[in-house]
Formats: structure tokens, C-alpha cells, sequence
């Protein structure tokens, strides 16, 4: 069975093992470290005052983390989505199943508009996005991009 819920300060070993060097490949940095992991949770539970809000989600599957998902809240009516898994987790729906869950989250907050992109080399980021209703809108620095609408 496939979750998400809120992160917890006990899941960050977990986190290392879905920022491997093989999953972030795409993402422009390196592996993430346990130290990062702590802080990420830290930040994730107690966002920064005034800024807008990131809800990061953990993704469960029979219990255990392999993945996060994030709606990043850059206004009232507008947002971005992403998403890592563990590269074991790949193929198995659990990404389409976290952004159909984030693009709900963001329709609860009063969201009008979710943004997302992905790397050029990683088409399979782009068929999660289409199939859960994001539509292409172009490229923005080499990046495919996609709008979902939730009016």
C-alpha cells in the first residue's frame, strides 16, 4: 500500500538511501548526507516564518520511505511539484500516485496553478506529469515544462 504523511525526524537514514548518487543524477547535486537529512526534516517540520510554505511528504510503501514528494507554495493560487525515489521504487506507480496526491493538497489550499519541470533526459518524470493531468507548456533553460490547471 502506497502513503504519504508528513516526515518525521526517525525517517532521516532513510532519506540517503532515496538521495543516492543514481537518483539525484538529474538533480544537480551530490548524494545527501545524513546530517542534510536531519536539517531536511528539521526545516520540512518547522518551515522558516514569513516564507512561503514547502509541504514535504514522505512516500510509504508497506511502511517504509521511498520516496518524497514536495508542493512548493510560491503564492496563493500557485505552486510547484517534486519528486525523488529510491531507484528500487522506480516503475511501480508510487510517483503518479504522490503528484495526484499533491495536485489534491494544492486544489485543499485553493491552488489554481501547479508548475513542474523536468530534466530533458528523464522522460519518464514528463509521462508521470501528463498522466496525472499536467499539460507541456514549453522549456525554460533546457527543462520541458508543464501547468496543470485546478480551476
Amino acid at each position: 500500500m502506497v502513503e504519504l504523511r508528513e516526515l518525521r525526524p526517525g525517517d532521516a537514514p532513510a532519506l540517503p538511501r532515496i538521495y543516492t548518487a543514481e537518483a539525484v543524477r538529474y538533480l544537480g547535486r551530490p548524494p545527501m548526507q545524513r546530517t542534510e537529512a536531519v536539517f531536511r526534516i528539521r526545516q520540512a517540520l518547522a518551515p522558516p516564518a514569513g516564507l512561503p510554505r514547502d509541504h514535504v511528504l514522505g512516500i510509504t510503501a508497506d511502511g517504509e520511505l521511498v520516496g518524497t514528494a514536495t508542493l512548493h507554495q510560491r503564492s496563493a493560487d500557485t505552486a510547484a511539484v517534486s519528486y525523488l525515489l529510491r531507484p528500487d521504487a522506480w516503475g511501480r506507480g508510487y510517483a503518479t500516485h504522490a503528484v495526484r496526491h499533491l495536485l489534491d493538497l494544492a486544489r485543499r489550499l485553493g491552488v489554481s496553478q501547479v508548475h513542474a519541470r523536468h530534466h530533458p533526459d528523464n522522460p519518464a518524470s514528463g509521462r508521470v506529469l501528463t498522466k496525472v493531468g499536467f499539460a507541456p507548456t514549453g522549456q525554460h533553460a533546457g527543462f520541458p515544462t508543464y501547468t496543470a490547471h485546478l480551476s
